[in-house]
């Protein structure tokens, strides 16, 4: 009861916590998830799933800004799939049917199952290429008919 009147009266001790041994860490930004590719494997798999899901992981595609989510070590061979030139990378990653196989510097594998571009929409890693493509809906006449009856 005592500290609530102090604080009332405008009358409480203020002490500035001293910034020698502070343990926390301050919130993490976008603008530092930035992936360094001059790293092993793990260490790649790591800084991804360290910033899953806020605030990202991010690398440059294309020109454009794309953060990479739910990240995996790949211990397997080289799976097929379709280059993907990624900026600061050694070598391209790989689109597959199961995502983006992205190399460390060691040579060893982690795929990425999502990707999420600056305007927000994110997808299958593994969609990659066909994520410009529209399908347009094609009706026959008697769902055209049933269409119609709906209206």
């Amino acid at each position: 009861v005592e500290a609530v009147h102090l604080i009332a009266d405008g009358k409480a001790p203020r002490i500035p916590q001293p910034k020698e041994g502070a343990t926390y860490e301050g919130i993490q930004k976008k603008e530092n998830a930035e992936i360094s590719w001059d790293q092993p494997a793990a260490a790649l798999h790591n800084w991804i799933r360290g910033h899953d899901k806020v605030p990202g992981a991010w690398t440059t595609i294309n020109g454009q800004v794309v953060t990479f989510y739910g990240s995996s070590l790949l211990d397997a061979s080289v799976p097929a799939g379709q280059e993907l030139t990624i900026k600061g990378a050694s070598r391209p990653g790989l689109v597959t049917k199961n995502g983006l196989v992205i190399f460390g510097n060691d040579g060893k594998m982690v795929l990425v199952r999502n990707l999420q571009f600056e305007d927000g929409k994110m997808i299958p890693a593994s969609k990659y290429f066909s994520a410009d493509e529209t399908t347009a809906l094609e009706l026959t006449e008697e769902e055209k008919k049933i269409a119609e009856d709906i209206r």
